[in-house]
Parts: C-alpha cells; structure tokens; sequence
C-alpha cells in the first residue's frame, strides 16, 4: 500500500510532477507499531446528545507523527454524515411528538416508532451510504425501507437482534402493472389485506382513486381484517393528507379518542413525498385542525433525510487548537477569519463534562482546569496507536436508548462551553488579534 501511495504521489503534483509523501514515517510506523496510526483519539459516545461547539472528538499526534494527523482528518470528519442525518430524525420526532401529545391517547403512544419512515435507499449515491445514514435514521424510529440499514444494524451492530420493520406496500409500478387501480387494490388485499399494507393511489388521479376506488375495495379490506396505509405522492401536501384521511373515514369510519380527536378505524394515510421538519408542522397542524388524531398520519422521507445533508448542515469541522513545537514551547491557537465569524474555533485542549445545573448537558473546558476534580472526562479514549478494548462500543439498543433518554432529558438549548473557556478564547483571540495588527502573523 505505501508504495502504491508513492507512485500515485510521484505524479500528483501540478504538471503529474512529485507530490510531497512522507513515505518514511508511514514504514516507520508500519515497523514499530504494527501498521496503526500512532495517535490517540478521544471521543463521546455514541448517540451523545450535544449542543453547537461541543467538542466531539479529539486528536492527539506527538513528536513527527504529528503531520499525519491531516491524513486522518477528511476520513474522521465523515462523521458529520450520520451525525447529521441522526439529528435530522430526531428533530423530526420532537415535532411529531408535540403533536402526539396533544391529540393521541396513551395507548395509541406505541404508533410514534414508525410515524417516519425511511425511504431513502434508492436515492444514496452507494450501498454504503444508505448503511449508514439508514442506521442514523434508525436511533429515533423503528420503520424503513432502506434494508441495508436495517440489516447492518441489526447483524453487525446488535448482535442479531431486530431494530426495524416495514409493511408491504405499492408503489407506481405495481399499481399501473394492473389493467386497473381497483384490480391493483383488491389483488393487494387478496394477498397482504390480513395484516398492515400500503397502497400508492396517485397513479392516475389521487382524489377520484379515493372516491371511486376505495369504496369499491372497502368490503373486501374488512373481510380481511387488516389496517390500510394511504400514500399519496404528489400534489399539495396539506390537501393531499385530508383528502386521504376524509375518504378513509368516509368508507370505515372513526372513533373520537379522549383528548377529542377522531381517529380513522384501521386505516390512515402516510406523506412521503417532500416531508422536512418544517412541512411537518404544517402538516400535523392542518390534521388537528381538521379534528384527526396525529396518530392517523404517518411520514416518509426518501433523499430528504439521506441526501439532501452536507458538513454545512451542522457546521461540523476538524481544528487545530494546540501545538508544542520541538523546543517544549506549547500554543494554544484558534481560527478567527476576519470576515468569517461563524468559523471561529476553540483553543487549546479539551475535556467535556455533564453539567447538572443543566440537566446532565455536555460543557466543554480546558482540559486541565479540572483534571484534579474527580469528574468523568465524557471524552474517552477509543483509539490509543491502535484500537483498544472492544467493548467500548455499545450495541445498537444501548445507543439508541441513549439518544432517547439524553434528548428528553437535556434542555432545547444549552450553554455548551464553559464560561472559563470562553474567558481563554477570548484571551487567546485578543493575543492573535494583536499579532496580526502587528503583522507578525504574517512574519512582517
């Protein structure tokens, strides 16, 4: 491998001149430490709920190991991706829960784990994307179609044991395969109409499949006995949603629960066309509205939840925040473009403690402003010149309970670094600010 990076290095450079590669230290640390990264790296664990300019993770390189840090960084950085989509999905539950709460009774609570649905396998550039964006997905809701996803996490993440489900369900090919909806519908019932199952009914003309087709079909789905999921997938979200939940209960029915709010008797209607947190809102406001349980209507997000994310979404970013150079001299140093206050970085070396003022909320310090405090330092070493115990990782379960618990349990908003910290940057942005008046920044 090293030497395949040299040759591939020797005609990188403009011109497929040389490219600088430091072959040596690669071989050095092949020779003296196994082939391993001779850094350590210290990280939160997974599914940590955390606010804005925590600190996830940390590198530490010494002596000439410490420049090939950058060949580390693009690689740890994709952590952004499922980072993103997790937090993605679980914003979009808060605001489903908020809904839940207001219209739907305690034993119709067991409905919210499949309120959002993964559709989003077709749309990933790889199967390895929708792996992992589809497991992110899976720490806040049970349902998916991304069966990459389900069965990694299933098998390689939790030890065999289930994380996901889904429905038989339609879609357009199926539904126009048939010389017509209502044959398309009642081979559908024949088939799967003894349990839950899903039918697309736009094909051709959503509002006249819901008045002339569903009526038809309707004897034929009680005798079954299961429970029929409507999907539209086109059209004016809000209207589309009502027209599905106004023709369901039209043909079966519906109960008022306590909190006042009707829900359609085995049946509802599933959005999955364009969903983001905010259609959400207007969505689930617009159900109330019109007097429906939100248990009523379920969600779906294709490349919406896994593609249409980038490292912007959160901000994520790699730093450098301190340096001791080969004379013992040690420099805390951070970013601060002059036109660019967004990107300021943090100084120095990190430790990230729960705050109970806040909950058990992450606040990052100095490193050695508490070392001495007997507190856990939540960043902990996952990684020292090569891997370390493996039962540091948790199963799936135990992070996605994790996820549940942190995000109900934290505040919406919290005070992410600590008041001493912030006292330090500005300490150390007051120092760089005057070298750069100075010009020594700029070695002038």
């Amino acid at each position: 491998d090293v030497d395949m990076a040299e040759a591939f290095f020797r005609t990188h450079n403009f011109g497929f001149t040389e490219y600088p590669f430091p072959k040596h230290l690669f071989l050095k640390f092949i020779a003296e430490n196994a082939g391993y990264f001779p850094v350590r790296i210290e990280a939160l664990r997974e599914g940590s709920v955390v606010y804005p300019h925590t600190p996830v993770f940390q590198i530490t390189a010494k002596d000439e190991y410490s420049s090939l840090i950058t060949y580390l960084e693009t690689v740890l950085l994709m952590a952004w991706y499922p980072s993103t989509v997790a937090t993605l999905s679980r914003r979009s539950r808060a605001v489903i829960e908020d809904h839940y709460r207001e219209s739907v009774d305690e034993d119709g609570w067991w409905t919210l784990e499949t309120r959002m649905h993964d559709f989003g396998f077709r749309g990933c550039t790889c199967v390895e994307q929708s792996m992992i964006g589809g497991a992110a997905h899976l720490l806040s809701f049970d349902g998916t179609d991304t069966l990459s996803a389900a069965f990694y996490a299933q098998y390689r993440l939790n030890n065999g044991r289930p994380v996901a489900t889904s429905i038989p369900a339609t879609e357009h090919s199926v539904m126009t395969a048939y010389s017509s909806e209502r044959q398309a519908m009642l081979s559908t019932i024949e088939a799967y109409g003894g349990g839950v199952f899903a039918c697309v009914m736009d094909s051709y003309d959503y509002s006249r499949a819901l008045s002339e087709v569903l009526p038809v079909v309707a004897s034929k789905k009680l005798e079954k006995g299961g429970y029929l999921v409507i999907r539209p997938d086109s059209g004016d979200q809000v209207e589309a949603v009502l027209l599905g939940l106004r023709a369901a209960d039209k043909v079966f029915g519906s109960v008022v629960n306590s909190k006042g709010y009707k829900v359609v008797t085995g049946a509802s209607v599933i959005q999955g066309d364009g969903v983001t947190p905010e259609s959400l809102r207007h969505i689930l406001a617009a159900v109330h509205g019109a007097g429906y349980s939100a248990q009523s209507v379920g969600f779906g997000m294709g490349g919406g939840l896994l593609q249409k994310v980038n490292r912007d979404t959160m901000s994520m970013a790699i730093k450098l925040s301190s340096i001791t150079y080969a004379d013992g001299e040690t420099r805390d140093i951070m970013k601060f473009p002059k036109e660019g206050s967004e990107k300021v970085s943090l100084p120095g070396k990190f430790a990230v403690y729960a705050d109970p003022d806040q909950g058990g909320a992450p606040v990052a310090f100095r490193k050695e402003e508490r070392e001495t405090a007997g507190l856990e330092n939540l960043l902990r070493v996952v990684y020292e010149g090569g891997p370390v115990d493996p039962n540091i990782w948790d199963d799936f379960a135990t992070v996605r309970q994790r996820v549940s618990d942190q995000w109900r349990k934290f505040p919406k908003r919290a005070r992410a670094v600590s008041e001493s910290l912030l006292a330090y940057q500005k300490l150390v942005h007051a120092r760089q600010e005057q070298s750069v008046n100075e010009g020594t920044a700029f070695g002038v």
